[in-house]
């Protein structure tokens, strides 16, 4: 668990490290109606991700716990790993990315592009994740988990701090992407008592709304579009406690939403997002959430690695 401290000190560790992101206003009227864009898909490495990746390498060097000969390792799709290798290379230290076989070209170039040393292994996360962990056991290095530590979590959580200070009237409610729980574990932290998070989740990767559902973090079958980047089959231990400790809820979307959402905000704002990050956005104009008269809404826009073409 971690809690409003936490977050603070991840954004005093991280100044002037990270791009404080802005907020894009979708006009009144508008596609999906009267709402607020965090345009964190503009960060470092084109995900939010980042900030947990430089809070957990900072926190590890200034804790003595980080051998600069040794470096950090992860295991990443994509998004994570991209994060983890700007944070080392950032802090002048190397990486090692465990990645599944099934990571698009793409971002598997884009590691090894920020210096990062790549290793394929599986044809899941959760393969890469065993690779990466007994990695970091025989060699010494910094595990950096995907979602589930609690820099990592914390780091995500300066978004929320973020928002509270560019919407000073206020807003009610914050919609988010749950893969591993991550993002939603730390803005729903930083915005506790302050405004509601919505949990947002494809039907084909339903890592936080099957945990609710058993009162415990389960195994998920994972698949569908957006898996690459929200395909974790069990939402993390902290990201979970958040979210009962915090009244956060989770609603599902498919598929043909997601693909609709993205497409959409493309034609509508020339804004490219990857599959995840439109899951939030689906959200709304599905009608998977509905506001309320008068709710104001933000729709964190967490990544844009994703390939154009299919737009």
């Amino acid at each position: 668990m971690i809690t409003k401290v936490d977050v603070a000190d991840a954004a005093a560790r991280i100044a002037g490290r990270f791009r404080r992101t802005p907020l894009a206003a979708i006009e009144p009227g508008g596609l999906f109606g009267t709402t607020w864009l965090k345009c964190e898909y503009m960060q470092h490495t084109g995900s939010f991700k980042a900030r947990g990746a430089l809070n957990r390498v900072l926190a590890a060097q200034q804790a003595g716990e980080l051998d600069p000969a040794v470096g950090v390792v992860a295991a990443s799709g994509g998004n994570a790993g991209l994060a983890v290798a700007y944070a080392a290379r950032a802090c002048g230290v190397p990486a090692t990315i465990y990645v599944p076989a099934t990571a698009p070209a793409f971002k598997v170039d884009k590691l090894r592009g920020l210096g990062a040393r790549v290793e394929q292994h599986g044809t899941e996360y959760a393969m890469a994740y065993e690779a990466a962990v007994k990695h970091a056991a025989d060699a010494g290095a910094v595990y950096c988990h995907a979602y589930d530590q609690a820099e990592m979590v914390a780091g995500a959580g300066t978004i929320g701090l973020e928002l509270l200070s560019d919407i000073p009237g206020g807003f009610d409610t914050v919609l988010v992407a749950v893969g591993g729980g991550g993002l939603m574990g730390g803005v729903a932290t930083a915005l506790a008592g302050q405004a509601r998070v919505v949990g947002v989740e494809p039907e084909l990767a339903p890592s936080l709304h099957a945990a609710l559902a058993a009162g415990h973090p389960v195994d998920v079958a994972v698949s569908g579009v957006a898996a690459d980047s929200l395909g974790a089959r069990r939402v993390g231990e902290i990201g979970y406690g958040v979210a009962v400790r915090d009244g956060v809820r989770s609603v599902l979307v498919t598929d043909d939403d997601i693909v609709a959402a993205r497409r959409a905000l493309w034609a509508d704002r020339r804004i490219v997002l990857e599959h995840g990050a439109a899951a939030a956005l689906a959200a709304l104009s599905s009608g998977a959430y509905r506001p309320a008269d008068g709710e104001r809404v933000v729709v964190i826009a967490c990544g844009a690695n994703t390939d154009p073409a299919d737009l």
